[in-house]
């Protein structure tokens, strides 16, 4: 069982859990709304058959990157995955479980009727292919294909919304799905921030490491008493899109105990990343990462009236009043 992380505020388990779409209320969320399906539940059914059509045509938006306009589907669609690399890229290849980032266009195969896609709102999708994260046909047609991909598939019922299909989002338990996804990046538990080293020069906090090679870099608290206040720097400063408030973030961080030096929790020891939204995390997190840039490596000092003060949580090995310290590797925003 994987260990919770305990940079969640105390909310309800069902507001912790991010779905693909994402929980929050913030304006990303909503484009990401319209254009993500919810995940299916995990399926008892075997794995399919990848097989190389029928697919339809993709007649417009040919390059990578462009909203794509495809065809109707040509006859009857094949009862297994049919899948076809459009554009082959040089990137990464995608293992099961990762993260990945992409631009993508759903329709129903019968009818051509677009569902959704991500090009108009100009949000990519974030979602980990993993079982009971997200739709099985995206989790078996996307795993071993590169970063840079252009990859169009279809998906019969038994790996999509099943039989009972989806009427949230206009699909019929009988519906295949064709997909048109644009792989824009990948991320798994080695993944690290991208970006300048920030000299580290400010008298009396932490120096963390600056190494980008997927392991956890060191903390190293002075010897002296901790801020009052709120410390956010960064350590590695990415150029990616920066943070609002409400922003739903995917990181790998550290944290250690001011005083101690000891780790509390940490991605890097439960060799998994972690998602969540800025509105559901502990106040210094919210307001430490807000503003930063994506693919940055950040420090933050987390005093108690900002952390957990005189309440935290049971088992976590923190103390009542004290003062956290982490390393926060920005990686993906959504």
């Amino acid at each position: 069982m994987r260990r919770r992380s305990l940079i969640l505020a105390a909310v309800p388990a069902g507001l912790v859990t991010l779905s693909a779409c994402g929980d929050d209320k913030s304006d990303s969320s909503k484009a990401s709304d319209k254009a993500s399906p919810s995940a299916s539940a995990p399926s008892a059914a075997p794995p399919p058959k990848i097989v190389d059509g029928p697919l339809p045509a993709i007649t417009a938006g040919v390059k990578f990157g462009e909203k794509p306009t495809v065809a109707k589907g040509p006859g009857k669609p094949s009862d297994q995955l049919a899948v076809r690399t459009v554009i082959a890229g040089g990137g990464k290849a995608v293992a099961e479980n990762d993260y990945i980032q992409a631009d993508y266009l759903a329709q129903v195969w019968d009818t051509a009727k677009v569902l959704t896609n991500t090009y108009d709102h100009k949000v990519p999708l974030l979602t980990q292919l993993a079982q009971g994260q997200t739709l099985e046909g995206w989790r078996y047609a996307l795993t071993g294909k590169k970063v840079g991909s252009r990859v169009e598939f279809a998906v019969p019922p038994t790996w999509a919304f099943g039989k009972q299909g989806n009427p949230q989002v206009g699909v019929k338990g009988t519906d295949t799905l064709v997909f048109v996804f644009d792989i824009k990046d990948s991320f798994n538990a080695k993944s690290s921030a991208k970006g300048k080293d920030v000299p580290q020069d400010g008298a009396g906090v932490p120096k963390v490491g600056t190494n980008t090679d997927g392991k956890a870099p060191s903390i190293d608290v002075p010897k002296t008493k901790p801020p009052t206040k709120l410390v956010s720097e960064y350590v590695i400063e990415g150029d990616g899109p920066v943070l609002a408030a409400a922003d739903t973030v995917l990181v790998q961080y550290k944290g250690v105990i001011w005083d101690t030096g000891k780790e509390f929790d940490s991605t890097y020891s439960r060799d998994a990343l972690t998602s969540f939204s800025l509105q559901q995390v502990v106040k210094g997190w919210a307001q430490g990462l807000t503003g930063k840039k994506v693919g940055s490596r950040v420090l933050v000092v987390v005093p108690p009236a900002l952390g957990y003060g005189d309440k935290p949580p049971s088992g976590s090995g923190i103390e009542k009043d004290s003062t956290m310290v982490f390393s926060v590797d920005i990686l993906a925003k959504m």
